[in-house]
Protein backbone atom coordinates (compact mmCIF):
# COMPACT_ATOMS: atom_id res chain seq x y z
CA UNK A 1 0.00 0.00 0.00
CA UNK A 2 1.23 3.14 -0.89
CA UNK A 3 1.63 5.95 1.23
CA UNK A 4 -0.98 8.13 -0.56
CA UNK A 5 -3.25 5.49 -0.53
CA UNK A 6 -2.60 4.80 3.42
CA UNK A 7 -3.65 7.84 4.69
CA UNK A 8 -6.03 8.39 2.48
CA UNK A 9 -7.77 5.45 3.80
CA UNK A 10 -7.09 6.85 7.73
CA UNK A 11 -8.52 9.68 6.38
CA UNK A 12 -11.76 8.45 4.78
CA UNK A 13 -12.03 5.93 8.03
CA UNK A 14 -11.89 8.85 10.44
CA UNK A 15 -14.73 10.75 8.65
CA UNK A 16 -16.58 7.75 8.37
CA UNK A 17 -16.09 7.27 11.97
CA UNK A 18 -16.92 11.01 12.93
CA UNK A 19 -20.27 10.54 11.11
CA UNK A 20 -21.57 7.10 12.65
CA UNK A 21 -20.32 9.11 16.10
CA UNK A 22 -22.78 12.04 15.29
CA UNK A 23 -25.44 9.72 14.21
CA UNK A 24 -25.52 8.18 17.34
CA UNK A 25 -25.09 11.12 19.12
CA UNK A 26 -28.43 12.87 17.40
CA UNK A 27 -30.17 10.08 17.59
CA UNK A 28 -29.15 6.87 20.33
CA UNK A 29 -28.33 9.28 23.34
CA UNK A 30 -31.45 11.28 22.91
CA UNK A 31 -34.11 9.10 24.12
CA UNK A 32 -32.70 9.87 28.07
CA UNK A 33 -34.29 13.52 28.34
CA UNK A 34 -37.00 12.94 26.38
CA UNK A 35 -39.39 12.32 29.78
CA UNK A 36 -38.34 15.47 31.05
CA UNK A 37 -38.71 17.58 28.19
CA UNK A 38 -42.37 16.10 27.59
CA UNK A 39 -42.94 16.68 31.47
CA UNK A 40 -41.73 20.36 31.19
CA UNK A 41 -38.89 20.11 33.48
CA UNK A 42 -36.62 21.08 31.17
CA UNK A 43 -36.06 23.16 27.50
CA UNK A 44 -35.59 21.22 24.41
CA UNK A 45 -32.27 23.02 24.24
CA UNK A 46 -30.89 23.01 27.32
CA UNK A 47 -31.66 19.11 27.14
CA UNK A 48 -29.75 19.11 23.99
CA UNK A 49 -26.98 21.11 25.40
CA UNK A 50 -26.58 18.81 28.49
CA UNK A 51 -27.14 15.43 26.47
CA UNK A 52 -23.91 16.40 24.13
CA UNK A 53 -21.66 17.36 27.49
CA UNK A 54 -23.09 13.87 29.26
CA UNK A 55 -22.79 11.56 26.28
CA UNK A 56 -19.41 12.82 24.98
CA UNK A 57 -18.04 12.60 29.13
CA UNK A 58 -19.73 9.01 29.11
CA UNK A 59 -17.74 8.08 26.23
CA UNK A 60 -14.68 9.77 27.10
CA UNK A 61 -14.89 7.73 30.72
CA UNK A 62 -16.74 4.28 29.91
CA UNK A 63 -16.38 3.57 26.32
CA UNK A 64 -12.92 1.99 26.33
CA UNK A 65 -14.35 -2.07 26.59
CA UNK A 66 -17.04 -1.61 24.04
CA UNK A 67 -14.91 -0.09 21.65
CA UNK A 68 -11.94 -3.32 22.28
CA UNK A 69 -15.06 -5.68 21.76
CA UNK A 70 -16.41 -4.62 18.22
CA UNK A 71 -12.50 -3.54 17.26
CA UNK A 72 -11.17 -6.80 18.19
CA UNK A 73 -13.13 -9.05 20.08
CA UNK A 74 -15.47 -9.98 16.80
CA UNK A 75 -13.05 -11.97 14.82
CA UNK A 76 -10.40 -14.49 15.14
CA UNK A 77 -6.75 -14.91 12.90
CA UNK A 78 -7.31 -10.98 11.08
CA UNK A 79 -6.70 -7.83 11.87
CA UNK A 80 -9.03 -4.91 11.29
CA UNK A 81 -7.59 -2.68 8.41
CA UNK A 82 -8.11 0.95 7.34
CA UNK A 83 -9.95 -0.33 4.32
CA UNK A 84 -11.88 -2.91 6.85
CA UNK A 85 -12.34 -0.32 8.79
CA UNK A 86 -13.69 1.87 6.05
CA UNK A 87 -16.27 -1.00 4.63
CA UNK A 88 -17.26 -1.85 8.13
CA UNK A 89 -18.10 1.61 9.39
CA UNK A 90 -19.83 2.69 5.89
CA UNK A 91 -21.91 -0.26 6.21
CA UNK A 92 -23.35 0.48 9.36
CA UNK A 93 -23.37 4.15 8.82
CA UNK A 94 -25.86 3.07 5.97
CA UNK A 95 -28.02 0.81 8.06
CA UNK A 96 -28.51 3.81 10.78
CA UNK A 97 -29.05 6.38 7.71
CA UNK A 98 -31.66 4.02 6.45
CA UNK A 99 -33.47 3.80 9.64
CA UNK A 100 -33.57 7.23 10.41
CA UNK A 101 -34.71 8.37 6.89
CA UNK A 102 -37.26 5.43 6.53
CA UNK A 103 -38.60 5.36 9.82
CA UNK A 104 -37.69 1.50 10.66
CA UNK A 105 -36.19 1.08 13.79
CA UNK A 106 -32.64 -0.20 12.97
CA UNK A 107 -30.71 -0.84 16.38
CA UNK A 108 -26.96 0.62 15.76
CA UNK A 109 -25.22 -2.32 17.71
CA UNK A 110 -27.01 -4.71 15.87
CA UNK A 111 -25.72 -2.91 12.71
CA UNK A 112 -21.82 -2.40 13.78
CA UNK A 113 -21.74 -5.79 15.13
CA UNK A 114 -22.98 -7.06 11.55
CA UNK A 115 -20.76 -5.26 9.52
CA UNK A 116 -17.67 -5.90 11.61
CA UNK A 117 -18.15 -9.69 11.38
CA UNK A 118 -19.28 -9.48 7.64
CA UNK A 119 -15.74 -7.68 6.96
CA UNK A 120 -13.75 -9.64 9.44
CA UNK A 121 -15.02 -13.00 7.61
CA UNK A 122 -14.26 -11.12 4.65
CA UNK A 123 -10.68 -10.70 5.41
CA UNK A 124 -10.58 -14.49 6.42
CA UNK A 125 -10.39 -14.54 9.97
CA UNK A 126 -12.55 -16.82 12.17
CA UNK A 127 -15.44 -16.57 14.16
CA UNK A 128 -15.24 -16.16 17.52
CA UNK A 129 -18.54 -18.17 18.94
CA UNK A 130 -18.11 -17.86 22.71
CA UNK A 131 -17.92 -13.75 21.89
CA UNK A 132 -21.19 -14.46 19.72
CA UNK A 133 -22.84 -16.80 22.40
CA UNK A 134 -22.62 -14.04 24.99
CA UNK A 135 -22.98 -11.27 23.43
CA UNK A 136 -26.66 -13.16 21.87
CA UNK A 137 -27.27 -14.42 25.86
CA UNK A 138 -26.99 -10.43 26.93
CA UNK A 139 -29.26 -9.53 23.89
CA UNK A 140 -31.78 -12.00 24.46
CA UNK A 141 -31.83 -11.40 28.30
CA UNK A 142 -32.42 -7.74 27.12
CA UNK A 143 -36.11 -7.25 26.50
CA UNK A 144 -37.34 -9.36 29.33
CA UNK A 145 -34.78 -8.09 32.09
CA UNK A 146 -35.50 -4.13 31.13
CA UNK A 147 -39.54 -5.05 30.63
CA UNK A 148 -39.38 -6.77 33.97
CA UNK A 149 -37.27 -3.64 35.65
CA UNK A 150 -40.02 -1.33 34.18
CA UNK A 151 -42.97 -3.58 34.97
CA UNK A 152 -41.90 -3.39 38.51
CA UNK A 153 -40.85 0.38 38.78
CA UNK A 154 -44.18 0.77 37.22
CA UNK A 155 -46.09 -0.96 40.14
CA UNK A 156 -44.40 0.73 42.82
CA UNK A 157 -45.27 4.06 41.12
CA UNK A 158 -48.82 3.12 40.80
CA UNK A 159 -49.41 1.98 44.24
CA UNK A 160 -51.28 3.98 46.86
CA UNK A 161 -50.30 2.60 49.72
CA UNK A 162 -46.35 3.84 48.78
CA UNK A 163 -47.09 7.47 48.43
CA UNK A 164 -44.91 9.44 45.82
CA UNK A 165 -42.45 10.67 48.07
CA UNK A 166 -41.09 7.61 49.50
CA UNK A 167 -41.37 5.50 45.86
CA UNK A 168 -39.69 8.00 43.87
CA UNK A 169 -36.79 8.96 46.89
CA UNK A 170 -36.19 5.23 46.58
CA UNK A 171 -35.84 4.84 43.35
CA UNK A 172 -33.23 7.37 43.46
CA UNK A 173 -31.15 5.43 46.57
CA UNK A 174 -31.13 2.91 43.50
CA UNK A 175 -29.82 5.16 40.81
CA UNK A 176 -27.18 6.53 43.28
CA UNK A 177 -26.58 3.43 44.53
CA UNK A 178 -25.18 2.00 40.99
CA UNK A 179 -23.67 5.49 40.38
CA UNK A 180 -21.07 4.61 43.26
CA UNK A 181 -20.46 1.19 42.05
CA UNK A 182 -19.90 2.45 38.20
CA UNK A 183 -16.53 2.39 36.68
CA UNK A 184 -14.78 5.13 35.81
CA UNK A 185 -11.25 5.77 34.16
CA UNK A 186 -10.92 9.60 35.99
CA UNK A 187 -11.37 7.88 39.35
CA UNK A 188 -8.27 6.49 40.76
CA UNK A 189 -7.73 2.52 40.74
CA UNK A 190 -5.76 -0.49 42.05
CA UNK A 191 -2.92 -1.78 39.52
CA UNK A 192 -3.48 -3.54 37.38
CA UNK A 193 -7.05 -2.25 36.27
CA UNK A 194 -7.73 0.59 34.08
CA UNK A 195 -11.30 2.35 36.29
CA UNK A 196 -11.99 2.82 39.60
CA UNK A 197 -15.63 3.96 40.82
CA UNK A 198 -16.10 5.58 44.11
CA UNK A 199 -16.42 2.70 46.19
CA UNK A 200 -13.75 1.25 44.90
CA UNK A 201 -11.66 4.23 45.80
CA UNK A 202 -13.28 4.48 49.34
CA UNK A 203 -12.28 0.62 49.69
CA UNK A 204 -8.59 1.74 48.45
CA UNK A 205 -8.19 4.64 50.18
CA UNK A 206 -9.21 3.18 53.91
CA UNK A 207 -7.95 -0.34 53.00
CA UNK A 208 -11.49 -2.51 53.54
CA UNK A 209 -14.12 -3.64 51.26
CA UNK A 210 -16.79 -2.31 54.36
CA UNK A 211 -15.41 1.37 53.25
CA UNK A 212 -16.98 0.53 49.61
CA UNK A 213 -20.37 -0.74 50.95
CA UNK A 214 -20.28 2.26 53.22
CA UNK A 215 -19.81 4.66 49.89
CA UNK A 216 -22.36 2.80 48.35
CA UNK A 217 -24.90 3.50 51.32
CA UNK A 218 -23.69 7.04 51.83
CA UNK A 219 -24.20 7.89 48.51
CA UNK A 220 -28.21 5.93 48.10
CA UNK A 221 -28.81 7.68 51.09
CA UNK A 222 -27.94 11.38 50.26
CA UNK A 223 -29.85 10.64 47.29
CA UNK A 224 -33.58 9.37 48.75
CA UNK A 225 -32.88 12.65 50.87
CA UNK A 226 -32.12 15.19 48.46
CA UNK A 227 -34.99 14.04 46.38
CA UNK A 228 -37.70 12.99 49.29
CA UNK A 229 -37.01 17.11 50.31
CA UNK A 230 -37.97 17.97 46.83
CA UNK A 231 -41.18 15.54 46.21
CA UNK A 232 -42.05 16.60 49.91
CA UNK A 233 -41.78 20.42 49.13
CA UNK A 234 -43.67 19.61 45.58
CA UNK A 235 -44.76 16.19 44.43
CA UNK A 236 -44.95 17.49 40.70
CA UNK A 237 -40.95 19.30 41.24
CA UNK A 238 -39.67 16.70 42.74
CA UNK A 239 -40.51 13.92 40.09
CA UNK A 240 -39.38 16.50 37.22
CA UNK A 241 -36.32 16.95 38.95
CA UNK A 242 -35.90 13.19 39.59
CA UNK A 243 -36.83 12.68 35.96
CA UNK A 244 -33.68 15.69 35.16
CA UNK A 245 -31.10 13.94 37.02
CA UNK A 246 -32.36 10.56 36.02
CA UNK A 247 -31.89 11.59 32.19
CA UNK A 248 -28.37 12.52 33.19
CA UNK A 249 -26.66 9.65 34.31
CA UNK A 250 -28.92 7.95 31.31
CA UNK A 251 -27.53 9.70 28.62
CA UNK A 252 -23.79 9.83 30.44
CA UNK A 253 -24.39 5.91 30.08
CA UNK A 254 -25.48 5.71 26.91
CA UNK A 255 -22.44 7.89 25.93
CA UNK A 256 -20.45 5.01 27.21
CA UNK A 257 -22.34 2.58 25.70
CA UNK A 258 -22.66 3.47 22.34
CA UNK A 259 -19.21 5.55 21.07
CA UNK A 260 -17.55 1.84 20.93
CA UNK A 261 -19.94 1.27 17.78
CA UNK A 262 -17.98 4.27 16.43
CA UNK A 263 -14.83 3.78 17.29
CA UNK A 264 -14.43 -0.05 17.21
CA UNK A 265 -13.53 -0.73 13.76
CA UNK A 266 -10.71 2.04 14.00
CA UNK A 267 -9.36 0.59 17.18
CA UNK A 268 -6.38 -1.68 15.02
CA UNK A 269 -5.68 1.40 12.74
CA UNK A 270 -5.37 4.35 15.55
CA UNK A 271 -3.58 2.12 18.22
CA UNK A 272 -1.42 -0.59 16.15
CA UNK A 273 -1.20 0.90 13.14
CA UNK A 274 -0.69 4.80 13.97
CA UNK A 275 0.70 4.02 17.86
CA UNK A 276 -2.18 6.61 19.24
CA UNK A 277 -3.38 5.76 22.99
CA UNK A 278 -7.07 4.40 23.09
CA UNK A 279 -7.99 8.19 24.90
CA UNK A 280 -7.01 9.49 21.13
CA UNK A 281 -9.71 7.43 19.44
CA UNK A 282 -12.51 8.02 22.56
CA UNK A 283 -12.08 11.87 22.55
CA UNK A 284 -13.01 11.41 18.00
CA UNK A 285 -15.86 9.86 19.22
CA UNK A 286 -17.12 11.69 21.66
CA UNK A 287 -16.54 14.60 19.22
CA UNK A 288 -18.58 13.05 17.25
CA UNK A 289 -21.35 12.44 19.64
CA UNK A 290 -20.74 16.55 20.95
CA UNK A 291 -21.56 17.32 17.79
CA UNK A 292 -23.95 15.03 16.95
CA UNK A 293 -26.03 16.03 20.16
CA UNK A 294 -26.27 19.54 19.71
CA UNK A 295 -26.93 19.53 15.86
CA UNK A 296 -29.29 16.72 15.57
CA UNK A 297 -30.92 16.23 19.21
CA UNK A 298 -33.10 19.39 19.43
CA UNK A 299 -35.54 18.05 16.19
CA UNK A 300 -35.92 14.48 17.40
CA UNK A 301 -35.91 15.31 20.90
CA UNK A 302 -38.74 17.52 20.12
CA UNK A 303 -40.58 14.65 18.56
CA UNK A 304 -39.86 11.95 20.87
CA UNK A 305 -41.17 14.26 24.29
CA UNK A 306 -44.65 13.95 22.83
CA UNK A 307 -44.31 10.40 22.94
CA UNK A 308 -42.90 10.41 26.33
CA UNK A 309 -45.69 12.96 27.01
CA UNK A 310 -48.52 10.45 26.16
CA UNK A 311 -46.81 8.03 28.19
CA UNK A 312 -47.36 9.85 31.39
CA UNK A 313 -44.36 10.37 33.74
CA UNK A 314 -44.22 7.16 35.85
CA UNK A 315 -44.26 4.70 32.47
CA UNK A 316 -41.04 7.20 31.36
CA UNK A 317 -39.39 6.79 35.00
CA UNK A 318 -39.90 3.32 34.57
CA UNK A 319 -38.64 3.14 31.07
CA UNK A 320 -35.26 4.58 32.00
CA UNK A 321 -34.75 2.98 35.14
CA UNK A 322 -33.48 -0.29 33.52
CA UNK A 323 -32.30 1.99 30.83
CA UNK A 324 -29.70 2.58 33.09
CA UNK A 325 -29.34 -0.44 35.12
CA UNK A 326 -28.77 -2.45 31.98
CA UNK A 327 -26.34 -0.08 29.83
CA UNK A 328 -24.22 -0.09 33.09
CA UNK A 329 -23.89 -3.74 32.94
CA UNK A 330 -23.13 -4.07 29.21
CA UNK A 331 -20.38 -1.48 29.63
CA UNK A 332 -18.76 -3.28 32.28
CA UNK A 333 -18.91 -6.46 30.64
CA UNK A 334 -17.58 -5.21 27.07
CA UNK A 335 -20.74 -5.84 24.97
CA UNK A 336 -22.41 -3.46 22.13
CA UNK A 337 -25.98 -2.98 23.18
CA UNK A 338 -28.90 -1.26 21.09
CA UNK A 339 -30.13 1.74 23.87
CA UNK A 340 -33.47 1.91 21.84
CA UNK A 341 -34.14 -1.41 22.27
CA UNK A 342 -33.47 -1.12 26.16
CA UNK A 343 -36.01 2.15 25.87
CA UNK A 344 -38.43 0.13 23.87
CA UNK A 345 -38.86 -2.89 26.43
CA UNK A 346 -38.75 -0.42 28.99
CA UNK A 347 -41.75 1.28 27.87
CA UNK A 348 -43.61 -2.05 27.03
CA UNK A 349 -43.08 -3.42 30.64
CA UNK A 350 -44.42 0.07 32.07
CA UNK A 351 -47.23 -0.37 29.49
CA UNK A 352 -48.28 -3.74 30.86
CA UNK A 353 -48.31 -2.30 34.51
CA UNK A 354 -51.48 -0.42 33.69
CA UNK A 355 -52.94 -3.15 30.91
CA UNK A 356 -52.30 -3.93 28.13
CA UNK A 357 -53.82 -0.20 26.61
CA UNK A 358 -50.87 1.32 24.34
CA UNK A 359 -49.03 -1.81 23.74
CA UNK A 360 -49.01 -3.10 20.11
CA UNK A 361 -48.04 -6.40 19.67
CA UNK A 362 -48.25 -6.10 16.05
CA UNK A 363 -45.16 -2.83 16.48
CA UNK A 364 -43.44 -5.43 19.02
CA UNK A 365 -43.40 -8.02 16.47
CA UNK A 366 -42.34 -5.81 13.27
CA UNK A 367 -39.56 -4.33 15.56
CA UNK A 368 -38.03 -7.42 17.02
CA UNK A 369 -38.45 -9.00 12.76
CA UNK A 370 -35.98 -5.95 12.21
CA UNK A 371 -33.67 -6.14 14.17
CA UNK A 372 -33.20 -9.82 13.35
CA UNK A 373 -32.84 -8.55 9.55
CA UNK A 374 -30.59 -6.11 10.60
CA UNK A 375 -28.28 -8.27 12.24
CA UNK A 376 -27.96 -10.72 9.66
CA UNK A 377 -28.29 -8.47 6.57
CA UNK A 378 -25.35 -6.02 8.02
CA UNK A 379 -23.14 -9.22 7.95
CA UNK A 380 -23.41 -10.25 4.51
CA UNK A 381 -23.46 -6.64 3.42
CA UNK A 382 -20.21 -5.96 5.39
CA UNK A 383 -18.68 -8.50 3.83
CA UNK A 384 -19.82 -8.19 0.45
CA UNK A 385 -18.57 -4.03 0.80
CA UNK A 386 -15.28 -4.97 1.64
CA UNK A 387 -14.83 -7.59 -1.23
CA UNK A 388 -16.03 -4.45 -3.46
CA UNK A 389 -13.44 -2.20 -1.72
CA UNK A 390 -10.72 -4.43 -2.21
CA UNK A 391 -11.52 -5.43 -5.75
CA UNK A 392 -11.12 -1.47 -6.79
CA UNK A 393 -8.22 -0.51 -5.09
CA UNK A 394 -6.45 -3.76 -5.97
CA UNK A 395 -2.81 -3.72 -5.73
CA UNK A 396 -2.55 -0.16 -4.03
CA UNK A 397 -3.96 -2.17 -0.69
Amino acid sequence: MTTVVFWALVALATITGLVTAWTLGANSNSPPFAPAIGANAISTMRAAFLIGILAAMGALTQGGSISETVGAGLIDGATITSLAAVAGLLTATGFMAFGIYSGYPVPAAFATTGAMVGVGLSLGGQPVFDTYRRIAIFWLLVPPVSGSLAYLTATVLRRDDIPETVGVPLLASVVGGIVANVQLSIIPSPAGTDQGSLAGFAAMVAGTDIAAVAATLLIAAGSFYYIRLQTQASVDKGIKTFLVVLGSVVAFSSGGSQVGLATGPLENLYRAELGLPGFVLLALGAAGILGGAWMGAPRLLQATSREYAQLGVRRSIAALVPGFIIAQAAIALGIPISFNNIIISGVIGGGLAGGSAGVSRRKIGVTVGFWLITLVTSVVIGFGVYQVLEAALGSQV
